[in-house]
């Protein structure tokens, strides 16, 4: 059993907002269609 949270290969990420460096809002679905995008999450950057 996989548990919901999960996605699979071949999947599309749900969609999520963040906000960047500069304090604007960015939404995943933002890039969608466009190129390919690679996320980096910095644990303790502050």
């Amino acid at each position: 059993m996989t548990p919901k949270n999960l996605i699979t290969p071949g999947q599309l990420a749900p969609d999520f907002e963040l906000e960047d460096i500069d304090g604007n809002i960015v939404r995943l679905s933002d890039f969608r269609g466009s190129k390919p995008i690679v996320l980096t999450f910095l644990r303790g950057f502050m």
